[in-house]
């Protein structure tokens, strides 16, 4: 794979009783077949840092991230492709007796990167200036990405995702997590295209970050599919996200876009788009965290992700 390459994905159209009731077409971007782990959105942010990073003669990517992070994951993938030293810093001390029972953290260690745990008390600073003038002087020769890996560069490459051929329908859909993803889509869609982001994470503030990155006013937030925040899951989401791969083949993640295709089905049974209507949903990837996911589930006695 080479990360500092374009990527054209496929657009699968989804084949559903419901859309032909309703008239509303449903295809989605599989970005998720970039790549098992440095793929969606995360090639897409990571591709134009990579390059900086380059350009600057560093040897070292460091991140941020949280146990089952599909961010720092795509980073420890990327970095070993490409040749860059990786730093993880890990959200909860408590993590760093269980790298081994962790898949995200064990598939990282695999490609070399290197964990720092630190407390969730001192995480909460990973944003303020002298918590990364310290990682500057610690870590000399580091090119340091946020944690989601939101930044101008991330945009830039997000900006990328639509393609000429897109531009007909009449939504585009994607999940939101930091909001670079939906940024970089607005920016390149057209302004009569409404753009639909659908946040992990509960709370409106969402809003003035997707703004500091874009200036066109043709989208909104859909909050009302979380199901309860960031990572938070439910039977009747699962069992949504197994009957959809069994009905289209498509597997979706359950933090991202799994919400994100369950709320849109969910619209359109409601008659929330308009007949004839076209929805273009992008599929971030993610599916890496179905393995931690899964484990979850079973301590919880849970059906598991198919």
């Amino acid at each position: 794979m080479n990360l500092f390459s374009d990527f054209n994905s496929v657009n699968q159209e989804i084949d559903l009783p419901l859309l032909h009731e309703k008239e509303v077409r449903l295809v989605i971007k599989r970005e998720d077949l970039i790549d098992d782990f440095v793929s969606g959105n995360k090639f897409r942010k990571l591709k134009y840092n990579l390059l900086q990073a380059r350009d600057q003669e560093c040897e070292t990517i460091l991140t941020f991230g949280g146990g089952y992070s599909n961010h720092i994951a795509a980073v420890a993938k990327a970095g070993k492709l490409s040749g860059f030293n990786t730093i993880g810093i890990i959200r909860g001390e408590e993590l760093v007796d269980k790298v081994k029972e962790n898949p995200t953290l064990s598939f990282a260690v695999s490609c070399g990167m290197q964990l720092v745990f630190v407390s969730r008390e001192k995480y909460r600073r990973k944003t303020q200036s002298d918590f990364l003038a310290n990682l500057n002087k610690r870590y000399q020769n580091a090119y340091i990405i946020p944690e989601g890996g939101t930044n101008s560069f991330a945009i830039k490459g997000c900006e990328r995702i639509l393609k000429d051929s897109d531009f007909d329908f009449t939504h585009i859909a994607t999940p939101v997590g930091t909001g670079g993803t939906i940024a970089g889509i607005v920016n390149c869609s057209k302004l009569g295209q409404q753009v639909l982001g659908f946040p992990a994470l509960k709370g409106d503030f969402l809003k003035v970050d997707i703004s500091n990155f874009t200036k066109k006013r043709n989208w909104s937030l859909v909050s009302d599919y979380h199901f309860g925040g960031y990572a938070k899951v439910d039977e009747t989401l699962i069992n949504f996200i197994n009957t959809f791969k069994k009905d289209t083949k498509v597997p979706l993640d359950p933090v991202y876009t799994g919400k994100m295709i369950f709320g849109l089905i969910h619209m359109i049974r409601n008659d929330h788009f308009k007949s004839g209507a076209s929805i273009l949903a992008v599929h971030t990837g993610g599916l890496q965290g179905i393995t931690g996911m899964n484990k979850q589930l079973r301590k919880k006695g849970m059906v598991e992700i198919k």
